[in-house]
């Protein structure tokens, strides 16, 4: 656009020129030759000549002066691709999203990187939240943001339904809280309806009678995103005499009034604060607290408020036990608003009958969706209901701009290498609330398979979420950190995504499974219009992301691939992490190159192909694209080539491919850092030049076409697969299988001198999950290795519930992994993202290929 710009300006000046050579050009002759002319006319006529000709350079001067940047505006620098949206219509705008769908999951308990937080699901949100002093060891303690070192012996959501109800249970030292959360859209009220909040406060055991102990200080709070301000309401005088806390007003949701009732609490406290930083909350209240405690040798706030306060502390202290019910109401202000109607409706007894009617629809409705056999016993159905309901109850809200890279040829932000993302939001399930309470995207395919058999709107909801997020290459984040709450638990050398890497299309695991049951005729027609309108819509994102795929992360041969973003120049790693698979630290080739080949990422490449082709065969799309997809397909799924790049024939194992020895070593080295003082660190020798050949690490990956089920069922090859599965020396432990074989030289070592071994022995529950459920098709198909199969799929799957079971009966918790010794839960606990894939185990709910 710029070059034709200036073409055409060049063009108007040669007119201009042409215009005036009249005036410029030499005297007519016939002028020359009459003499008897009068001169003075000549004379005249070039006076005029020179005066017109000087006004008409500056005419032109000022109308180019004003004209040219309409014509030739200021060339402003390009927008790198890389922050450029996929120019598609997006999922989240599809009908089935909008109207009821989106009024019904307006608000919810989308903040599950804080204990107890209610949101709704737009920027700039109203948001309200729990605080309270714990107490341990004769001192006071904070709890507000989930975090480990808070040592609650148990906390998390016992159920939750994912729209409008959900029971929590958080275990302190000296006593017990729960909050129970409801939301109900009645007559009267605003949009998003209204909600309540019941928190209860119980002794964990006997103790004695001291004040301090027999106390609770709990802080609710109301804070807006946007900074409008609050009215502090008649109640902090009187709670008995007025309910009214707070109230509002805002366009969304009308005006709006916060109420408290509780028999068991006498008087409340209150501190108003105008800030914009609400994840620095915690420190605000502590610091008031903290004045408060030198001056008057108390803990109360101190019932002041800063002027227009967008942020509303209440404190409410109590004799345990005691419970108080918190109500948010909407749209206050209409002529039918019924506020006392609506008040007692969501309090008291009213309440109490409501919370049971609730409790009473999830048991049913998860005895429905995951037919639990009674031979598992009630402790396991007990922590099958608590994967479920942390699961939909860390499902977030975020909004904000994720920093990506920059390509080292961009020249868009001078001694930055860096750019945010387009303003988007997100809709997820989360990882952990207390350690990624934020949205990773190989986790989310995980997540889905749980999701979708729950609730098929909410998980089409988050799967759109995610595939909007799509840039016009194709490419998605592989860790979404949107908004100060989420960037403020995140270390600063995470934050930065790199659009060069990739990360497992684990999302086509649930989009198969979907397609699979809907050819299976297994939802309502409603729900099947509505899923095949979805995938119409998705297709031209999902190829996109094919394509990206196909693109940038193949490798030198047809039908290869490989993870980019491992770093060959590494000296302090043992062998070069491969985060863009999601497998971290698993081992690879030890000298990365464009020579590698990686079984896994072929896998996942195979699973997309097919889903894509299952897609177009459904929709009845182009014939044209449906081949193409099907022969890419076929050809991924070819066992001959599969071997020929990957088959380590002596064992029966898939290996990687690459520039590889097994002779490196990490030794202290002594570095000199420029200063008087060098340092002392580990780092990486080579005692042996590597050279291309089949990567030796026995694991996960090397299941890889097993899991992906690309192996014939009367192939020697799954005979050995079983075996590589059932040996003890290899991946088999009574608590699940091991990540990395005990034969390999990397197995339980460390990466460099700060990274332990992550996925280098640990026991994972979704790879598990996934070699489950292809024994358990293995185990349905005919074939000579049916029974053995069979016999090791119950195994596993009893040794997994077992030990999952086991570990959260005595820690109360879900673990990120579990250790192959002995079967200890370790790592992140509250781990409740793809762990929670037992339940689908104990349901024998698997992931359809």
């Amino acid at each position: 656009m710029a070059g034709t710009s200036r073409g055409s300006t060049r063009s108007r000046a040669s007119k201009s020129s042409a215009e005036n050579a009249p005036i410029l050009s030499p005297p007519n002759p016939k002028l020359r030759k009459d003499k008897t002319r009068n001169n003075s006319l000549i004379r005249i006529f070039n006076v005029n000549l020179k005066f017109l000709l000087g006004f008409g350079i500056i005419s032109f001067a000022i109308a180019l002066f004003f004209i040219y940047p309409i014509v030739n505006p200021m060339e402003k620098p390009q927008k790198p691709r890389v922050i450029t949206p996929l120019p598609a219509p997006k999922l989240t705008d599809l009908p089935m999203f909008q109207g009821e769908h989106r009024e019904s999951l307006y608000w919810g308990t989308y903040r599950p990187q804080v204990y107890f937080g209610v949101r709704a699901r737009t920027p700039q949100s109203l948001v309200a939240g729990l605080m309270w002093i714990g107490v341990k060891d004769g001192r006071y303690f904070m709890r507000h943001v989930c975090q480990d070192s808070d040592e609650l012996k148990q906390y998390g959501w016992t159920s939750h339904n994912g729209r409008d109800y959900g029971h929590q249970v958080l275990t302190e030292q000296t006593m017990s809280l729960t909050t129970s959360f409801l939301k109900l859209k009645g007559r009267g009220s605003g949009y998003g309806g209204d909600w309540a909040v019941r928190i209860g406060a119980q002794s964990n055991e006997s103790i004695p009678d001291d004040e301090m102990l027999n106390t609770a200080h709990l802080f609710f709070y109301m804070a807006d995103e946007g900074g409008k301000s609050f009215n502090l309401g008649r109640g902090v005088l009187d709670i008995h005499d007025d309910s009214v806390l707070a109230s509002g007003s805002r366009s969304d949701t009308g005006d709006w009034q916060l109420h408290l009732l509780s028999e068991d609490v006498s008087h409340v406290h209150y501190s108003g604060f105008k800030t914009p930083h609400i994840h620095n909350l915690s420190d605000l209240v502590q610091a008031n607290l903290a004045v408060q405690a030198r001056k008057f040798g108390h803990l109360l706030l101190s019932d002041s408020s800063d002027d227009s306060p967008n942020i509303l502390v209440f404190q409410i202290s109590a004799r345990i036990p005691f419970r108080a019910d918190i109500v948010f109401l909407s749209g206050t202000s209409t002529r039918d608003s019924r506020v006392e109607e609506r008040v007692s409706r969501l309090t008291g007894i009213s309440l109490t009958s409501l919370l049971s009617e609730k409790q009473k629809e999830f048991d049913d409705k998860f005895k429905k969706c995951f037919s639990l056999s009674d031979e598992l016993g009630l402790e396991s159905v007990s922590v099958g209901k608590v994967a479920l309901g942390n699961m939909l109850g860390g499902i977030g809200y975020f909004f904000g701009q994720s920093k990506i890279l920059l390509p080292s040829t961009s020249t868009l932000n001078a001694g930055d290498n860096s750019v945010l993302y387009w303003p988007a939001e997100l809709y997820t399930a989360v990882p952990s609330r207390p350690f990624f309470p934020r949205g990773f995207l190989w986790d989310e395919g995980f997540h889905q398979l749980l999701i979708w058999r729950w609730d098929i709107y909410i998980s089409l909801d988050i799967i759109g979420h995610w595939l909007d997020l799509m840039n016009i290459d194709g490419w998605i984040p592989r860790e979404l950190i949107l908004g100060a709450e989420a960037l403020s638990k995140v270390p600063e050398e995470f934050v930065l995504q790199h659009p060069t890497n990739g990360n497992p299309p684990t999302l086509f695991l649930a989009l198969r499974d979907v397609i699979s049951n809907l050819k299976k005729e297994k939802f309502a027609a409603a729900e099947a219009s509505d899923i095949s309108v979805f995938l119409d819509r998705a297709f031209v994102r999902l190829e996109a992301w094919f394509k990206w795929f196909n693109t940038t992360q193949s490798g030198k041969e047809l039908g290869s691939y490989y993870w980019h973003g491992r770093d060959a120049a590494t000296i302090r790693e043992l062998n070069p992490k491969t985060l863009s698979s999601g497998l971290d630290d698993y081992p690879r080739a030890s000298h990365p190159n464009e020579d590698e080949r990686h079984v896994d990422l072929r896998c996942w490449m195979h699973l997309a192909a097919d889903s894509m082709h299952s897609i177009a065969e459904l929709l009845k799309m182009d014939k044209d694209v449906e081949k193409e997809y099907g022969f890419t397909a076929k050809m991924l799924s070819d066992f001959e080539l599969l071997n020929k790049m990957h088959l380590d024939s002596a064992n029966g194992a898939y290996c990687d491919y690459g520039n590889h020895t097994e002779k490196v070593q990490l030794t202290w080295k002594i570095l000199e850092t420029g200063s008087n003082y060098p340092r002392r660190e580990l780092v990486r020798k080579v005692l042996e030049k590597p050279v291309l050949q089949l990567v030796p690490h026995l694991g996960y990956v090397s299941l890889f076409p097993f899991i992906l089920r690309l192996i014939p069922p009367d192939s020697w090859i799954l005979d050995r697969q079983l075996d590589l599965i059932s040996n003890r020396s290899i991946l088999w432990t009574d608590y699940g299988l091991r990540s990395l074989s005990k034969t390999s030289s990397m197995y339980m070592k460390r990466n460099t001198e700060h990274d332990p071994p992550y996925w280098r022995g640990p026991i994972w529950i979704p790879l598990n999950y996934l070699i489950v459920s292809s024994l358990h098709h293995y185990s349905q198909e005919p074939g000579p290795y049916r029974e053995r199969a069979k016999t090791i799929y119950n195994d596993l799957r009893s040794n997994l519930m077992r030990n999952i079971v086991g570990n959260y009966q005595r820690t109360g918790y879900l673990w990120e992994q579990y250790d192959q010794k002995k079967g200890k839960g370790k790592g992140a606990r509250l781990f409740t993202g793809w762990t929670a894939t037992v339940l689908l185990i104990m349901a024998e709910a698997y992931h359809e290929v």
